[in-house]
């Protein structure tokens, strides 16, 4: 049995479960435009905690989403799970961001067909890798800019499902007949890391915890504020 708190911070959406078992048991998350990850985290995983009948004590090991993603929202997020790790003596899972997001979307009986996640990173710019229908990573993970023949490969071969918040600006660039974007917009969710990070716990697949540091997969831009 191993018992895991789950932290996604990569986007707007601030997300934290905890599963036992690979089973989520609770679940808090909002998504707010504002990044208030700062603000709230802290108070999900208490509320995550208390819904679960948990105390930290509990807890066998803490998962993060390492990214791509916010620049500020992996920071706080894994900084958060560090500081967690080092108070309890647990170790540190990290869970790939856009493995997370493609979770999401479940493919019945189409093993041709394929999934690529989305993360928008400003302008037409997006974070995206591919996957099989068994979330098995085909492609590495890029920062593209998105033209008419972006994943042309896959397109003219099969079915190409795009998910997440860079798939809008993507669905008007990509024609393609294969191509088919989800009208819903979907965000990483800690609901979806309890699987892979109790496989990783399984094998003892744990970071180090002095030396890891979130895949940011692009330097830091700042943006001045508005006057």
């Amino acid at each position: 049995m191993a018992i895991l708190l789950h932290i996604e911070t990569s986007t707007t959406n601030c997300s934290v479960s905890i599963s036992n078992k690979s089973k989520v048991v609770a679940l808090v998350e909002q998504n707010d435009a504002g990044y208030s990850h700062a603000e709230n985290l802290h108070l999900f995983i208490i509320e995550a905690l208390k819904t679960a009948g948990l105390k930290t004590s509990d807890l066998d090991a803490i998962s993060v989403s390492k990214g791509p993603g916010s620049y500020t929202g992996l920071r706080i997020g894994v900084s958060t799970v560090k500081g967690i790790c080092f108070a309890l003596d647990k170790p540190l899972i990290a869970v790939d961001t856009l493995e997370v997001l493609a979770r999401q979307y479940q493919l019945e009986n189409e093993d041709t067909s394929y999934i690529v996640p989305l993360i928008d990173a400003r302008r037409m710019e997006v974070y995206s890798a591919v996957y099989n229908s068994r979330y098995n990573q085909l492609r590495a993970t890029e920062a593209e800019i998105i033209d008419s023949n972006s994943f042309a490969a896959y397109l003219d071969h099969a079915k190409v499902y795009f998910i997440g918040d860079g798939a809008a600006k993507c669905k008007g660039v990509i024609e393609h007949q294969n191509a088919i974007f989800q009208e819903k917009v979907h965000y990483p969710s800690a609901n979806e890391m309890a699987v892979i990070a109790a496989e990783k716990y399984k094998v003892g697949d744990f970071e180090n915890l002095a030396y890891f540091e979130p895949f940011y997969l692009k330097d830091f831009v700042g943006v001045k504020a508005k006057p």
